[in-house]
């Protein structure tokens, strides 16, 4: 390639916030739920990059077609690789496009086709544009792109009650949050300039067994569970947020109630993972009498994305209490309706 910027180039990063930034000089936009990709298009030559260095155009041959159709024949975009369903973003259908069979790639590329969502303009030409103001690289990359129906401009606003609402509205379509970012910044490629806020929900939850730590002589992670309708109890996820102290006074006190039921009748923890291969998933089942409640961002469905964070134990609560009925859902919202504010 003989673009001014030649991968690999790392994505410019954001830090978290509890709530969106206020004043002069903030633009604003969705958080999209998908993986962060630099694309690099020279004539034919089509790279797309993600922010650990994966070669995404590997995975998604059908979107190396949609951006050779709508971005112009030399440039490099920053945005998020996406699969858009139904009912808005299906971030697990997304993770299952990375698989090393050539065939699947290909059938998968058919069955679930992804998109890409551009928001920064590194390169254009010949012209490096990482030094000049959000604005500018903003204003030429609206008017290069050529939308279709895998690829689009995301919304910007400079109105933070607008931003407030996106923040609110957008849930149901399954974005994250909501991104601010500053008219006159550089693109700092690494370097975490930009604000994210994103959603956070609490819940109970029981907990149906723990994992020891590295150390072996404390609870490395309490393992949480819900109920369904029919009262079965089933493994949501984790919680690891405890001091080193903590972690060995919760073993002593969780001793009591080893061997018990825990998820032994629903969804188990320890089921084997192509993203976490060789990793130890044994764990020490509990009678499930304990709960707790615990912070979490996002569900990927019917168990949290990530690692919980616990904020309290809940002696008040019986288990039977701590049901899915508590996570409900946020209220659907077309993609086709966000597409439209990006002009």
């Amino acid at each position: 390639m003989t673009l001014p910027l030649e991968p690999p180039v790392a994505p410019m990063l954001s830090r978290l916030r509890p709530d969106i930034p206020l004043g002069d000089g903030w633009l604003y936009e969705p958080k999209w739920d998908g993986f962060r990709a630099i694309v690099f298009r020279d004539g034919d030559r089509i790279q797309i990059e993600s922010r650990n260095g994966l070669a995404l155009h590997r995975y998604f041959p059908e979107l190396c077609e949609t951006l050779a159709e709508g971005l112009p024949d030399r440039c490099v975009v920053d945005g998020e690789v996406v699969v858009i369903g139904p009912d808005g973003l299906e971030f697990e259908v997304l993770q299952m496009r990375i698989h090393p069979a050539e065939s699947r790639i290909k059938k998968l590329a058919q069955e679930t086709p992804a998109s890409f969502v551009a928001f920064d303009l590194l390169a254009l030409g010949d012209d490096d544009l990482t030094g000049q103001p959000l604005t500018a690289r903003r204003q030429a990359l609206a008017s290069m792109i050529e939308d279709g129906p895998h690829l689009f401009l995301t919304p910007q606003t400079s109105d933070p009650e607008s931003a407030r609402d996106w923040f609110e509205r957008f849930e149901g379509a399954g974005l994250d949050g909501v991104v601010a970012k500053r008219v006159e910044q550089t693109y700092e490629p690494g370097e975490r300039v930009m604000v994210k806020v994103k959603h956070e929900r609490t819940v109970d939850c029981v907990v149906g067994g723990y994992r020891l730590s590295k150390s072996g002589d404390g609870v490395g992670s309490l393992l949480l569970g819900l109920n369904d309708g029919q009262g079965v109890l089933h493994h949501v996820g984790h919680t690891s947020s405890f001091k080193a102290a903590e972690r060995r006074d919760l073993l002593a006190e969780l001793k009591p109630l080893e061997g018990g039921t825990s998820f032994g009748h629903g969804r188990t923890p320890g089921g084997p993972s192509r993203w976490a291969q060789g990793r130890d998933a044994s764990y020490v089942p509990l009678d499930p009498v304990l709960v707790c409640e615990v912070s979490f961002e996002k569900l990927q469905g019917d168990r949290f994305r990530h690692a919980a964070r616990f904020l309290r134990w809940r002696p008040d609560k019986s288990p039977t209490e701590c049901t899915y009925d508590q996570l409900e859902p946020p209220r659907p919202f077309s993609l086709d309706e966000i597409r439209r504010l990006s002009r």
